[in-house]
């Protein structure tokens, strides 16, 4: 498909490129997983937030950023399947 290469924040499926900060590692390094709205200093920003919860937050904010819905839905389908998730799955 069409759109932003990757890599992807492993939390909320944003292209890295598009977030100049970037997540933080504690040690204050940048993270190579994380966007800076999910993951500073080494903690998640929403730790008790679900994969079903990040995925309707994301579709909110390309809405609001005049998303249409189809692409909302395409770009945020496969969030349950990143990194942040997958672990919380088998946790």
């Amino acid at each position: 498909m069409f759109g932003p290469k990757g890599p992807f924040c492993q939390s909320c499926g944003m292209p890295l490129s598009k977030d100049e900060k970037g997540g933080t590692e504690a040690d204050g390094r940048k993270s190579a997983e994380y966007c800076s709205h999910c993951y500073v200093r080494g903690a998640f920003t929403e730790p008790d937030i679900t994969a079903q919860q990040m995925v309707e937050k994301v579709r909110g904010k390309m809405k609001e950023m005049h998303f249409p819905g189809f692409l909302a839905n395409s770009f945020t389908r496969n969030i349950p399947s990143l990194k942040r998730w997958q672990k919380a799955a088998s946790a």
